[in-house]
């Protein structure tokens, strides 16, 4: 690199690492690498040519509980031993004193994070996106047979009730971002009355990553998943919810409005989510009769999300230029659409 890399005091976390980290031998050459909510991550290599990564939060002020650095760390320090592919936890550093905020170094992947067609067409060969897909679902299925209290997780989070929270948190998103957002939509109050109406009870709660798709996974050059990063928002709840929106990310014939052409999923090879889901079932033994309930809550919670964003667009709290805020509102009610057929197969 040429610039100095942003949010990183280079001698201050080189002098750490060398004290901390026998594996590495500073100096380093530090390559930014993009994606992961915006956290501060860089390549590091060292003239060995061993290489890791590093990890800090965005500079600025934060909210309390966005980019957990520590919670990141303790999860794969704790899923390092199990079958969940997790990068190798070498160093915390969880003294801002160093650069300002805490830090984390991890083992570097071979492998690419997929967010659209083009990156999968380009790492992932139509004969190996069975492969991958398998893997990518037999990971989450590894992810949820877990014990948390055998792992050293019992403290990730609460354990009661994880969809009838998230029900309340983003049912609240949605109501307070009306006036925002300049336009309700009645399926919104519907539906979530809908699911507190019906809410499943909760099997032992199972560790759960909150975002797992294939961005979230680096998929080594064998097409299999090498493994899953940004842990931020894990934590412990119903393992059919995050299963339900891991398996949005993938088409179905049964869609009546596809996914994106532009979905890293959205190329030839690939299984059905029905098919995802079977084997899911079979590997876990988990009862996916009420799949749909899941499903549906997963659409509903992204329209709320989307209608968040659209608001502060709209209030002008964040910039909209380049935006296509048409197609951002056309997102939300697509999202509601698809929740709403989701509860109406239940």
């Amino acid at each position: 690199m040429t610039d100095a890399p942003e949010g990183y005091t280079v001698d201050a976390v080189e002098a750490w690492i060398a004290s901390n980290i026998p594996s590495l031998s500073p100096p380093f050459v530090w390559t930014r690498l993009e994606g992961g909510h915006s956290n501060l991550t860089y390549k590091l290599e060292d003239g060995n040519g061993k290489e890791a990564v590093i990890r800090r939060p965005p500079q600025g002020q934060l909210l309390p509980k966005a980019h957990d650095m520590s919670r990141e760390w303790s999860l794969i320090s704790a899923l390092g031993p199990t079958a969940v592919p997790v990068p190798e936890a070498l160093g915390f550093c969880e003294s801002p004193d160093v650069t300002g905020a805490w830090f984390y170094v991890m083992g570097c992947i071979n492998g690419r994070p997929l967010y659209n067609n083009e990156e999968t067409e380009g790492w992932v060969p139509e004969a190996k996106r069975l492969t991958l897909a398998n893997s990518f679902i037999d990971v989450l299925a590894d992810l949820h047979s877990l014990d948390p209290d055998e792992i050293g997780l019992s403290d990730l989070g609460k354990r009661d009730s994880y969809v009838g929270r998230q029900l309340k948190t983003w049912y609240r998103s949605w109501t307070s971002s009306i006036e925002g957002a300049g336009f309700d939509d009645a399926r919104a109050h519907e539906l979530q009355q809908f699911f507190l109406e019906n809410l499943p009870e909760q099997e032992k709660a199972r560790v759960v990553h909150g975002d797992y798709g294939l961005h979230n996974c680096l998929t080594g050059p064998d097409s299999t998943v090498a493994a899953v990063v940004d842990w931020e928002i894990s934590t412990l709840g119903d393992p059919l919810a995050d299963l339900a929106y891991a398996l949005n990310f993938f088409p179905d014939p049964a869609d009546t409005i596809p996914i994106s052409p532009e979905a890293a999923t959205a190329v030839a090879g690939f299984p059905t989510r029905t098919e995802m889901a079977t084997r899911y079932g079979t590997r876990t033994g988990r009862d996916l009769s009420n799949l749909d309930y899941y499903t549906g809550f997963n659409r509903w919670k992204s329209a709320c999300i989307v209608h968040g964003v659209y608001a502060r667009y709209m209030e002008g709290k964040k910039s909209s230029e380049g935006v296509d805020l048409e197609h951002m509102r056309s997102r939300i009610e697509v999202s509601l659409e698809l929740s709403e057929e989701a509860v109406n197969r239940l």
